[in-house]
């Protein structure tokens, strides 16, 4: 019993010890000579550069829409919208890499996809419901196919988040 009291107790002294030394190192003040600081100010200027890129692609690919008419301009504009939103999530994942970032990326890219397919098939006339259902099939599929791929950090996420209080509790 002792024993194991005793290595509870060093469990959670070495969890404090880890979080209190990664706040001090990230609340240590930068000067302006430290190389970080101005490699942000590079990554926020050429990340603005990237944002207006991707802007002007989807106000050109927008744009090569209007010159089309129903169904066919429908799915241009929505082919349109999804690769924006998908260069937009890209993007953040490129300057801000993380796995929250890539799972928006490909819940993103499910969802143009799916948005792209629905506008497809309006212009099926006799097939439309079966192949929104089929749409929406997909959708949900690659849903759940990005949940499963994305659980196995998410319960890491919380097993380390939550190790600190469980161990304090369970005696």
């Amino acid at each position: 019993m002792q024993i194991r009291l005793m290595s509870i107790a060093a469990a959670v002294a070495l969890a404090f010890a880890g979080a209190a030394q990664a706040q001090q190192s990230q609340d240590t003040p930068r000067t302006s000579a430290d190389k970080p600081r101005a490699e942000a100010k590079v990554d926020r200027k050429a990340k603005k550069a990237d944002e207006e890129r991707i802007e002007a692609d989807a106000k050109a690919a927008k744009a090569k829409c209007g010159a089309m008419k129903g169904n066919e301009k429908d799915i241009c504009q929505a082919e349109a919208k999804a690769n924006e939103k998908a260069a937009k999530a890209e993007l953040e994942q490129k300057y801000e890499p993380s796995d929250r970032h890539a799972r928006k990326v490909e819940e993103v890219k499910a969802e143009g996809k799916y948005e792209v397919a629905k506008e497809r098939c309006e212009s099926n006339k006799d097939g439309a419901r079966e192949c929104k259902k089929q749409a929406k099939a997909e959708y949900d599929k690659a849903k759940a196919d990005i949940k499963a791929k994305h659980a196995k950090a998410d319960t890491k996420r919380e097993r380390t988040a939550g190790s600190g209080a469980s161990t304090t509790t369970s005696r």
